[in-house]
């Protein structure tokens, strides 16, 4: 379930808008156990680390801060 999207996404450094709404999904289904939660987590962490991007997030147009072409 989560698991399995999780690895996917760790292993292509890469979170797709599909990806994250079959997660919200699951989560909203409550059909996820503590292994769910614990590789969710480990989502998180590689993306705070800058191992996996997100689409969602690279959607978004952010203002270009002073000095970035």
């Amino acid at each position: 379930m989560i698991r399995e999207v999780v690895q996917q996404a760790i292993a292509a450094g890469y979170l797709s808008w599909e990806a994250e709404n079959e997660m919200q999904q699951i989560f909203s289904s409550s059909n996820c156990d503590l292994a769910d939660l614990d590789a969710f987590m480990s989502l998180q962490l590689a993306a705070m680390a800058g191992r996996v991007r997100q689409e969602s997030l690279e959607s978004i147009n952010l203002p270009k801060s002073p000095g970035q072409s």
